[in-house]
């Protein structure tokens, strides 16, 4: 595997902060306890509503609940998280929705929202704290899908903007490399976040982890686990969980087959 992916060494003057998008989830939480019991200060951001009101208090973490597609709301909270925080080690850019359903169903207005929280909630919150990382020579680590560099049968919006995702952050990988930073992404497999919680809105939107159509499950905490592995071990590239391995290695041998072998599994789990 490439390196690149920051280290998560403690130093002795203050603990790092990590900050954590889409904290509420199954596999935000799951981060945030690997990385407080790794010694870290963790950032937590939600939507605000039930899910993040029952996060209990615990020492080491803060919780900010923000929608991240409103631009001056989100600017207004790094600069909070600026002011609070000693430093900022570590952004987790983890928010997100998938889109299920085929592409003559996909709306324009579905298609700009899985945009704007999977990709430009990401990017623009990248920028906002890019100095921030600069100074404490830190880690952007965004968090992908096999779907970030493979097809996704059903998932036409969902992989673009992994995909999109990819780009950017690669493309910044070279940019921040000078400033001691690093990039990181993780592509995850099929994480059961959301397991019984299919709520698919009317456009065709659900929780990541909802859907019935996954592929050999992985527990958030088996994910957060390995990301948090790939960090320490500074890798660039994190894919997480054995299809994902397994995905990433047949899809750049054999892209073709790849293709129909997802068609295959998923298509026919799909209409179980």
């Amino acid at each position: 595997m490439a390196k690149g992916g920051g280290a998560m060494r403690q130093n002795s003057d203050h603990k790092k902060t990590a900050v954590i998008t889409g904290g509420a989830g199954g596999l935000g939480l799951a981060l945030d306890a690997g990385l407080r019991q790794a010694g870290w200060s963790t950032v937590l951001i939600d939507l605000p509503g039930p899910a993040l009101d029952a996060l209990p208090v615990l020492a080491g973490r803060k919780v900010f609940g923000c929608d991240l597609t409103e631009r001056d709301a989100m600017a207004a909270l790094c600069r909070q998280i600026r002011q609070e925080q000693a430093s900022i080690d570590l952004v987790i850019y983890n928010a997100g929705i998938t889109w299920i359903g085929a592409c003559a169903d996909l709306s324009a207005a579905a298609h700009r929202k899985v945009f704007d929280i999977n990709y430009f909630a990401a990017t623009e919150m990248a920028q906002k704290l890019q100095d921030d990382l600069r100074r404490a020579k830190g880690t952007h680590l965004a968090i992908s899908s096999v779907a970030g560099f493979s097809p996704l049968f059903h998932r036409t919006a969902y992989a673009a903007s992994k995909h999109a995702l990819e780009g950017f952050f690669k493309s910044l990988r070279t940019e921040e490399k000078q400033h001691g930073v690093s990039v990181a992404i993780a592509a995850p497999s099929f994480v059961a976040t959301n397991i019984g919680r299919s709520e698919a809105k009317e456009n065709g939107i659900a929780r990541p982890g909802s859907a019935g159509d996954g592929v050999d499950y992985m527990t958030p905490d088996s994910a957060a686990q390995e990301i948090i592995r790939g960090l320490q071990r500074r890798r660039a590239f994190i894919p997480v969980g054995r299809i994902a391995r397994l995905s990433w290695i047949l899809n750049r041998l054999s892209p073709g087959l790849f293709e129909k072998l997802m068609e295959r599994k998923i298509n026919a789990t799909g209409k179980r």
